[in-house]
């Protein structure tokens, strides 16, 4: 079992007046984790107050659906930096019974409005059901891991804000779950349409406070993954009470520098990902992709971090980061930022050296 530090929301507070914490389950796959799953373990987290979350292992996947994408330990580190997970529990059985409640403390488990069945077709939840011990929660309409797929094997640009609907991907969310014998309802694609209240469900809701390290962070964060989690970490613990705002650039941004259909999510999909992240503090929807010194200073921000991946040049040429390259004291000097700045610095240098020797031999020519 691995525990996280507190969740956010959720019920009552846990030991209050006599109160026994109510602990709740959740388990699943994860596997290509996306702000639905977020989104169910943050509906199950507010029906209780402790909430534990069994993850499948590769073979259990394997054996009742197929391959996974991520590997089991990527899968467990997902989950485990939704903000909303207290606790996860590796190797959960892909079958869900009493025994498996009963061996963590819980009093129900917590599933979405799907279906989920085994090898041999039956509910994997049948015997919770049966029970009374079970819990339902509603699906995130315009999301699937298979949506997800399809946008990346279409190439179309259908999925981005502000863009025209492509035939190819409506016949592409048309086709989701069609078969032989009809339509499944659970395995459909809806369209996604972000509202203010989904995202105050995921925000955090909270302003830096006094002797907070505002650290800002800016890229795309598409199909959130296991490497944006271990860059956050580690920004993270380059202070002892850090506030993260993470900046998301515009779709077409996005597309400009990354090329071919990227983003695959857009960016109302992005923010709820990175929201519900726990290392984040704040994310700001469309930040301009030069970190100037305006919004250094607007935001107050003390440390800007940025990861080992390239960094492609604005529109006019220009390095998105030259103002905080021209201050050291903003850029976080530890190893995954502090050898791009050295890298910077020497290449800079190495030019500078090259046109002082050219204009040393200009006027040694002259002479």
């Amino acid at each position: 079992m691995l525990r996280n530090g507190a969740a956010g929301g959720g019920g009552a507070a846990a030991g209050g007046g006599g109160h026994r914490p109510v602990r709740v389950w959740c388990d699943g796959c994860y596997d290509m984790v996306h702000y639905g799953h977020s989104n169910q373990l943050r509906q199950a987290r507010a029906m209780g107050d402790y909430l534990i979350v069994g993850v499948h292992t590769d073979e259990e996947i394997a054996k009742h659906k197929g391959p996974p994408v991520f590997t089991q330990e990527e899968r467990y580190k997902m989950v485990q930096a939704i903000k909303w997970v207290d606790e996860i529990a590796p190797g959960a059985p892909y079958v869900t019974t009493l025994e498996t409640l009963d061996k963590y403390s819980c009093d129900f488990c917590v599933h979405g409005d799907d279906i989920t069945l085994t090898i041999d077709g039956k509910d994997t939840y049948e015997e919770v059901k049966t029970a009374g011990r079970y819990r339902e929660c509603k699906r995130t309409q315009g999301v699937s891991t298979t949506d997800l797929v399809g946008r990346m094997l279409l190439m179309t640009k259908a999925h981005h804000s502000n863009i025209d609907e492509d035939l190819d991907y409506r016949k592409h969310t048309d086709n989701f779950g069609k078969g032989p014998k009809g339509h499944s309802p659970w395995t459909g694609v809806s369209q996604f349409l972000q509202t203010s209240q989904k995202i105050i469900q995921f925000a955090s809701g909270k302003e830096p406070q006094p002797g907070d390290t505002i650290i800002y962070v800016a890229g795309a964060f598409d199909l959130f993954h296991v490497g944006h989690v271990d860059f956050l970490e580690k920004v993270h613990q380059l202070a002892e009470k850090p506030y993260i705002i993470a900046g998301l650039h515009f779709d077409q941004e996005v597309n400009r520098y990354k090329g071919k259909n990227y983003p695959i999510m857009n960016i109302h999909e992005r923010t709820l990902s990175v929201l519900a992240c726990r290392y984040v503090s704040e994310v700001v929807i469309g930040a301009p992709y030069a970190v100037t010194a305006d919004l250094l200073d607007h935001f107050r921000v003390a440390l800007v971090c940025h990861g080992m991946t390239e960094v492609v040049p604005d529109k006019d040429g220009s390095d998105p980061y030259e103002e905080v390259w021209m201050n050291e004291n903003l850029m976080a000097l530890c190893d995954f930022c502090r050898l791009e700045f050295e890298a910077r610095n020497q290449k800079k240098e190495a030019k500078e050296l090259a046109v002082l020797e050219a204009m040393r031999r200009l006027e040694e020519e002259k002479h």
